[in-house]
């Protein structure tokens, strides 16, 4: 069936691969300020335009969604319908920003990913000398050429805690100060080459540059937590359509990372299974009426929903829908749980004060935050990326949906100016540019009176010798 979108001049443009009417009004992506933040779930692709303004908060330009049937627990399993997806997501964004989009930060998830602990050391070659961050960077490419299986490949190498000669545990890079050996602690981030290449494949395939690949939970993390929590430790359980991801922080470094291979849609499957209905009806029904704590609805609460075909509407109570639901992700934050107590058992000051956030479009089902307070003791809310987001955002942008989306968005953004930065430089060059030519034109009016000028001093040089003539005679 055809999609399509309503445009802000009223007219309707198809996204089913044709091209587009008034593409030439589009302006080409100004890369210098705006990024584009593309999340490829499992569910659906979002892509969200964006710029940072002058007071450093993320101005929303536009951005479009699509459901995807290309991605299984996060990994592309259907390269057609994944690139469909994107095409689909990316053109909404265009006609909403009225932006040509060529380059996309992309986040990457899926069961392949995993995280390892190791440390890494360099030796200075002049000690006296202050670190600086040529240094910090040789440390971290040493960490990205380290051993790892087969078939995988590192995306991300974080430091933690660095070391110089006897002095550790120093929590900041420590460019600045001077000594023989520089060593450091690295979460590293690896995943499975086969799928990071299937993933990229996809957006060039798009017609689209990568500009940069972001570990999910990563953006998510930057999107919803705050610093202090960041600082006094949190976990981040982002709970997607396919995977559920984990990102525990303690003194603003990422301490401990996991991916979990089950999301909504298995919660789905199991309502689907449980109530004998098709699995996109199961799925209106977990997000008009789902709850993930029973005690909440009555045996009195009944809803009919439509059977398969031929067959009579399905009467289920509410509490019934909600035992369902609470069955299968209680199953899912029990291994989050024994995901957090990893971390936090092996660790000494590790404490959680923060507690846990939770995110992601899994997030907004009704009374979550109460089961995952009661499976893992912690205090828990749910997380909106709204925080950075400059005022006027639509509220929509403000779900939990979209966190991971603009949370790449900010990933892009973190070394690019604001855009009136730019602008004014823009209208500085544009005004030297008219001066210049302005003085261009003069030189060139001189030059053209120069001959006339010189002919007038020539006949007023003959008409003076004939005066003089004249009065000899």
């Amino acid at each position: 069936m055809e999609q399509s979108v309503e445009i802000k001049n009223g007219q309707t443009a198809s996204f089913e691969g044709q091209i587009l009417p008034n593409e030439n009004k589009f302006r080409d992506q100004d890369t210098r300020t705006e990024v584009v933040g593309l999340d490829i779930g499992t569910t659906k692709v979002v892509a969200i335009v964006g710029r940072k303004n002058q007071f450093g908060k993320v101005e929303i330009l536009g951005y479009g969604k699509a459901s995807n049937k290309g991605v299984k627990s996060g990994v592309v399993i259907n390269l057609t319908e994944t690139i469909k997806a994107i095409n689909e997501a990316v053109q909404k964004a265009e006609y909403n920003s009225k932006i040509k989009i060529k380059k996309v930060v992309v986040g990457i998830a899926g069961q392949h990913i995993r995280s390892i602990q190791t440390r890494e050391y360099i030796m200075r070659e002049n000690p006296e000398d202050i670190i600086t961050q040529e240094e910090i960077d040789k440390l971290i490419k040493q960490v990205e050429r380290i051993n790892v299986e087969a078939g995988e490949k590192i995306i991300h190498a974080l430091p933690q805690e660095f070391m110089v000669d006897d002095e550790g545990n120093i929590p900041e890079i420590p460019i600045g100060m001077a000594g023989t050996r520089l060593e450091a602690n690295f979460h590293v981030v690896v995943g499975k080459v086969a799928s990071i290449q299937n993933l990229i494949r996809c957006v060039k395939m798009a017609n689209l540059e990568v500009e940069s690949v972001t570990l999910e939970p990563l953006a998510s993390s930057d999107a919803v937590l705050l610093e202090e929590e960041k600082e006094g430790g949190i976990a981040l359980i982002d709970i997607g359509g396919g995977t559920t991801d984990l990102a525990i922080f303690k003194n603003n470094i990422i301490r401990h990372t996991a991916i979990i291979p089950y999301g909504g849609n298995v919660v789905t499957q199991d309502l689907a299974n449980g109530i004998q209905v098709l699995k996109r009806n199961a799925e209106a029904i977990k997000k008009r009426f789902g709850s993930a704590w029973p005690a909440e609805n009555s045996d009195m609460e009944v809803v009919s929903i439509q059977g398969l075909p031929g067959r009579p509407p399905v009467e289920i109570s509410l509490k019934s829908i909600s035992r369902i639901i609470k069955a299968r992700v209680e199953e899912i934050m029990q291994i989050v749980d024994a995901e957090i107590k990893r971390y936090t058992e092996s660790n000494p000051n590790s404490a959680l004060l923060g507690g846990v956030v939770l995110t992601g479009g899994g997030a907004e089902l009704k009374h979550l935050p109460q089961l995952v307070n009661l499976i893992t003791g912690y205090y828990t809310r749910v997380g909106h990326p709204n925080q950075h987001l400059a005022s006027g955002t639509e509220e929509d942008l403000k779900s939990p949906i979209y966190a991971t989306a603009v949370g790449l968005l900010m990933k892009g953004l973190d070394n690019k100016l604001n855009y009136e930065y730019y602008e004014e430089q823009d209208e500085l060059k544009a005004a030297q540019q008219i001066e210049k030519e302005a003085v261009k034109e003069e030189e060139k009016v001189v030059e053209k009176k120069k001959p006339s000028m010189q002919k007038k001093r020539n006949k007023s040089f003959f008409d003076s010798l004939f005066d003089f003539i004249k009065k000899l005679e």
